[in-house]
């Protein structure tokens, strides 16, 4: 009614000396509440800031806080997202490391059984010294079966074991939290393949839902060891007949620490962790360099005879990243020499790894895989071994061609363990080691692992798997083979200058069939037979 009447027959004109100080006070008022609590807020904000400021400036750790209060602080904050902003906004699709984001969404894929071709061909470049091909044939063969396993066994043992040509790799409960387990052995039992311990136990979570085991024994014997922290041939019996342990398999050493041992820091040596791992809770958990059950070659052979027979008959074998070429053929010597042989061989690969380590030793410290695998094959063909001692190659295995380029190299089947946490749902952020992982994968939190859900995870690791073989089934047919174990290194070709592609066959010949034992001076690993003695890891000549 005021407003109005101000502003009625009388004009505007006569009241706008009422209107506009009436105005100007309301806004005045407003304005000012605003400010009041601006200021207010901005104190809040302002007041911390500046006790942050005032402590950069006295400081004595850092010289660029003290220099630029507050500010140099950014620096740290931009370190900590770099990785991030990295991988979703700067990196191309093949520039991330360990795997660029091309390998991980074939692996993501393949889990979710979504789209995996590759659309307006492949954005490697071809002529590239890092190009590699796999040769196919004019004459595929579509009749070869889809699905072929490798009998582990030789005939000191009693039962034998079908393996898949994809299985999953070493990875511990403790590295891993109890979720990541039980959807990886649920996964295996889905698929039927096996899921191999890592050399943190045997924990209830490897046992839940029923996949395949092979129980793998490092140097700290862990779910198998005395007080002392020495092998109990009686704990160790008693868990490998279980009937899900279908292997045992000896850890020498892996490919992103070899020959330094493990150790699990003591915030994630929980309760669970310490009884299955038989150590004391929340203190480190340390695997020693090397085992106090043998320290020659003869010895590590009559250690694995001995673990078969409490086994029950179970197949024996070993996990190493190669290192010096005449261990392995003083191994070789010592299963001739002995009359023990061990059922399989896994050779991890220097580049190979889930969690963390010293950087020097994951950098340049062991063999990478094909080196290795070039070593081990020929130390057994040369030998006359090779029909005996199956042959597994572990490091970087995520697709059918890098499962086929490994049976090129004398690999039977393959064990994967980062390409199966991707199928779990792993983002590759890098904090494995510090139980902060964001999807739950690497962790004993049970805040963070709430969002692995056990059986959705469980059926993303078996489609990863059965996609992943369909996709060497593709490859063997392309290459008019029969199985995987026909490839051979003449299938893998490789750039040898600007014009010439030669095959591995010519990189690396193999040796001919036991040629060590009756020629070895005419053969490229002379040199490493001599120096190779079945009672010693030391070089003799």
């Amino acid at each position: 009614m005021l407003v109005r009447g101000l502003f009625a027959d009388k004009g505007l004109e006569r009241n706008l000396g009422l209107v506009i100080p009436i105005v100007l006070a309301v806004a005045m008022v407003i304005l000012g509440i605003l400010v009041a609590k601006a200021f207010f807020w901005g104190l809040i904000l302002v007041i911390p800031l500046l006790l942050i400021a005032i402590w950069d400036m006295v400081q004595t750790t850092h010289s660029l806080r003290r220099n630029y209060p507050l500010t140099a602080r950014f620096r740290w904050l931009f370190e900590d997202l770099r990785p991030f902003l990295r991988s979703y906004i700067v990196e191309g699709p093949l520039e991330g490391r360990p795997y660029d984001r091309v390998s991980r969404s074939l692996v993501y894929s393949r889990a979710k059984k979504d789209e995996d071709a590759h659309p307006f061909g492949t954005e490697l470049d071809v002529y590239s010294e890092e190009y590699e091909a796999l040769c196919h044939s004019i004459n595929p063969n579509p009749a070869a079966p889809r699905r072929t396993r490798v009998t582990v066994g030789t005939e000191q043992c009693r039962k034998p074991y079908n393996a898949a040509r994809l299985n999953i790799s070493a990875m511990s409960f403790g590295a891993l939290g109890n979720h990541a387990i039980e959807a990886l052995n649920m996964g295996a039992k889905i698929g039927d393949f096996y899921h191999d311990t890592g050399e943190g136990g045997l924990s209830p979570y490897h046992l839940k839902h029923g996949g395949d085991i092979v129980w793998e024994l490092g140097s700290g014997y862990f779910g198998a060891r005395d007080k002392d922290g020495n092998f109990d041939p009686a704990a160790f019996a008693d868990k490998s007949q279980h009937d899900q342990v279908k292997m045992t398999e000896i850890k020498l050493s892996q490919g992103a620490k070899p020959g330094h041992g493990g150790l699990l820091p003591a915030a994630k040596v929980t309760g669970e962790i310490a009884r299955t791992r038989q150590v004391p809770e929340n203190q480190d958990c340390l695997s020693p360099p090397g085992h106090s059950a043998f320290s020659t070659p003869r010895e590590m052979l009559e250690f694995a005879a001995k673990m078969r027979d409490l086994s029950g008959g179970k197949p024996v074998g070993i996990k190493l990243c190669v290192g010096m070429p005449h261990e392995i053929f003083a191994i070789c010597k010592a299963m001739l020499d002995s009359g023990i042989t061990l059922d399989f061989i896994v050779v991890d690969g220097g580049g190979g790894g889930t969690g963390a380590a010293p950087l020097e030793l994951s950098d340049h410290v062991g063999l990478p895989l094909r080196v290795g695998l070039y070593y081990v094959n020929n130390a057994l063909i040369g030998t006359g071994l090779k029909a005996k001692v199956k042959l597994a190659a572990s490091e970087k295995v995520f697709s059918g061609s890098s499962i086929a380029i490994n049976a090129a190299l004398g690999a039977n089947w393959c064990n994967a363990a980062r390409a199966f946490m991707f199928s779990l749902g792993c983002v590759q952020s890098l904090r494995c080691h510090t139980g902060t992982c964001p999807t739950g994968v690497a962790t004993s939190s049970p805040v963070r692992q709430r969002g692995l859900v056990i059986p959705e995870k469980a059926q993303r690791v078996a489609n990863f798997q059965s996609k992943t073989l369909d996709s060497l089934h593709d490859i063997v047919v392309a290459c008019g083979l029969e199985t995987p174990d026909d490839f051979t290194p003449r299938h893998l070709r490789q750039w040898k200058n600007n014009a010439e592609m030669i095959p591995w066959s010519q990189i690396v010949p193999e040796v001919e069939p036991g040629k060590l034992l009756h020629e070895p001076e005419d053969t490229a690993f002379a040199e490493y037979w001599r120096m190779a003695d079945p009672d010693t890891f030391k070089p003799v000549a």
